[in-house]
């Protein structure tokens, strides 16, 4: 699992994202990277108050709440944290089905 993310700001998200690096676009109100485990799947987080909420310091880029990829074959769980992923507990599908 990778460790941290770069971030760049574009207008908008290229077909090929490259791995490490978090997209984000206001224009489209969403941040995309590939996913933190190594499996190649595109993550797409809308930013928005009933998605995920971005914070910019100047330096880092945190987004909120936590990334589960509940429907990727890999079921990754991480936090991007001032660019690191800080990698989240295991969820089963019965606690996955639980919180819904």
């Amino acid at each position: 699992m990778k460790t941290s993310l770069i971030y760049k700001f574009v207008e908008t998200i290229p077909l090929e994202p490259e791995e490490g690096v978090l997209y984000i676009t206001f224009k489209y109100k969403t941040a995309v990277h590939l996913c933190a485990c190594g499996c190649g799947n595109k993550v797409i987080t809308p930013i928005n108050p009933n998605f995920w909420e971005l914070t910019f310091n100047g330096k880092s880029i945190t987004l909120s709440p936590s990334i589960g990829n509940r429907g990727f074959e890999c079921k990754s769980h991480y936090w991007i944290r001032q660019n690191q992923i800080i990698r989240a507990s295991y969820w089963s599908e019965e606690k996955m089905d639980f919180e819904e």
